[in-house]
């Protein structure tokens, strides 16, 4: 045999672990990192939100059974969430509603200032001598509520029991309207009669009322308003007497332009549609 035959096998084996730094364990070390940080910028992310949605964290970590009971787990804008959000914050003062909003003191100055102008306009006008206590002028939570009502003596505005509107009044309308189209805000025009004309099957009061508010609109529109102003024409029929106590009052005849605030406007769009009850006929 040679010498490179007769030489011993020589086997090593290397132990694992010790300082090596292969045995994983920094998996765990990252992992815990990794943790960490998620719950760091989950802190970062609360910080940040309203009080409604920490509200529903904070109730889906107190009861997160609740949350998987009603199929429901969102706190985002636009989900479902069984965490009902406090009225007041924690100075005890009320918290206001998406659709409790309120006008702006700019806008509440400017409806101010219209009614003023349509004061002056409508003195300077032969028909508002003799119409003067047949028109009144207030500011609501609406908006600008302007109230045109019959006489108990003659008529005012319009014919009797008729939607045809006189001739000698009509002024008053379109001076009215020439005011308000310098604003941006959209109006209501409601019909109202007294409790005394009942007219027949079919042409009574609803019919009446709506027919008057929509003349009063006809002729608005074709004299200072802008295209699409008019929001809304509702007659009322006599449900709604100015006159509590006495329903066939005939001041109770009468129309009303109601110049809207842009936050009720946009309460009008705000309709929630729930489940079609349809689907459940068979």
């Amino acid at each position: 045999m040679s010498e490179e035959s007769e030489q011993p096998i020589v086997v090593r084996k290397i132990k694992k672990g010790g300082h090596g730094g292969h045995d994983g364990s920094w998996k765990v070390a990252f992992a815990d990192f990794m943790t960490a940080m998620m719950a760091f910028f989950l802190v970062m992310w609360m910080v940040g939100q309203k009080d409604e949605v920490k509200e529903a964290v904070a109730g889906y970590f107190r009861d997160p059974g609740k949350f998987q009971q009603q199929g429901k787990s969102g706190v985002l804008k636009g989900a479902d969430t069984p965490v009902k959000a406090p009225d007041t914050n924690p100075a005890g003062t009320p918290i206001k509603k998406k659709n409790e909003s309120a006008p702006t003191g700019e806008e509440k100055k400017q409806l101010n200032l219209t009614a003023k102008n349509i004061l002056e306009e409508l003195s300077k006008q032969q028909a508002f001598k003799r119409l003067k206590k047949n028109i009144k002028i207030h500011m609501t939570s609406e908006g600008l509520r302007i109230i045109l009502n019959e006489s108990e003596d003659a008529p005012a505005f319009f014919e009797p029991g008729s939607a045809k509107l006189l001739q000698k009044s009509a002024i008053i309308l379109v001076t009215i309207a020439k005011e308000l189209g310098f604003l941006s805000n959209r109006i209501v025009i409601e019909g109202h009669t007294d409790a005394g004309y009942m007219g027949d099957k079919v042409y009574g009061n609803w019919e009446l009322s709506a027919d008057r508010a929509n003349s009063a609109r006809q002729l608005m529109e074709v004299s200072g308003l802008w295209d699409g102003q008019i929001r809304e024409v509702r007659g009322f029929s006599d449900q709604f007497p100015m006159i509590a106590d006495n329903p066939q009052d005939p001041r109770n005849r009468r129309v009303s332009l109601v110049v809207l605030y842009q936050c009720k406007e946009a309460q009008y769009d705000e309709l929630e549609v729930g489940e079609d009850l349809m689907a459940q006929v068979e």
